[in-house]
């Protein structure tokens, strides 16, 4: 059984591997997340072991790769924790590969999730990096860590076909070993940032809570926004804090699309992957 939810139209599968029918491998994981021929989606969320309190989190890319951390991802996991009842609480934490996330879920009146906020950590700006070579030309960009790698791209007009020229470009960077996520991004206010992302294995994708969250954190190490900023993605609004610690909070909807039981075709197809 799979939980299909997204948050702004960044979809992701759910699971607890030990209720799938077959071990969970990169090769399976593109099957499922393949929209003509598999369930479909950004990603897979998977259940498991990981050091410290609380439920780990594995993060697949929908081309079989894995992420250290992903702000969707962690909110819509959070969802699925709660309202299937593997946590009681409304608060705890999530362990990720990037590091422990607390997260807090707001109830509707029937109890279930409508609203997570997840602790995304303290962005870490790379210094030795503010500009990348390409075809000959230097382009300024911030890039930064949020447990997963980002490169912000700052424009005073966001085309979606220069996101697609330059993020595939960007992503497989020589200054980027292990690839990167991508962002085109305007400020339109202190409070108010808008953003274009080509995610890491992704490609590009209506809404990324980890995008959002480096887009408020280059803008705030350039002194352009404030505190609280809100980040318009074409799926939809986040809401982004900076605490006193320099931790950024995210907050936003998530919503549940389907529970998926695989058909003997599909299984069959999978078994047939290594």
């Amino acid at each position: 059984m799979l939980t299909k939810s997204h948050g702004l139209g960044n979809d992701y599968l759910v699971c607890d591997p030990h209720e799938l029918p077959l071990p969970i491998t990169p090769e399976r994981v593109r099957l499922l997340c393949d929209r003509h021929e598999g369930v479909g989606s950004d990603g897979l969320l998977a259940l498991t072991q990981r050091p410290g309190p609380g439920p780990g989190l594995r993060i697949w890319n929908p081309d079989g790769s894995q992420a250290e951390k992903s702000g969707n991802g962690l909110r819509i996991f959070a969802k699925w924790l709660y309202d299937t009842r593997r946590v009681t609480a409304p608060r705890f934490t999530i362990q990720t590969a990037g590091g422990p996330a607390a997260v807090e879920v707001e109830r509707d009146a029937a109890g279930r999730a409508r609203q997570v906020t997840v602790d995304m950590g303290r962005p870490a700006v790379r210094e030795d990096l503010r500009e990348l070579s390409l075809d000959g030309e230097q382009m300024p960009v911030v890039a930064l860590s949020i447990g997963n790698p980002h490169c912000v791209v700052l424009r005073e007009r966001l085309d979606v076909a220069e996101l697609r020229r330059l993020g595939p470009r960007i992503e497989v960077h020589p200054a980027f070993p292990n690839r990167t996520n991508v962002q085109l991004a305007r400020v339109a206010d202190r409070a108010h940032v808008e953003l274009l992302i080509w995610e890491r294995g992704a490609g590009e994708t209506r809404a990324s809570g980890s995008s959002a969250c480096a887009v408020v954190a280059a803008c705030q190490h350039l002194g352009l926004v404030d505190q609280r900023v809100t980040a318009r993605m074409p799926g939809g609004e986040l809401h982004i804090e900076r605490g006193p610690t320099g931790s950024l909070s995210l907050r936003g909807p998530v919503e549940e699309v389907a529970q998926v039981t695989l058909s003997p075709d599909l299984i069959a197809r999978l078994q047939a992957l290594p």
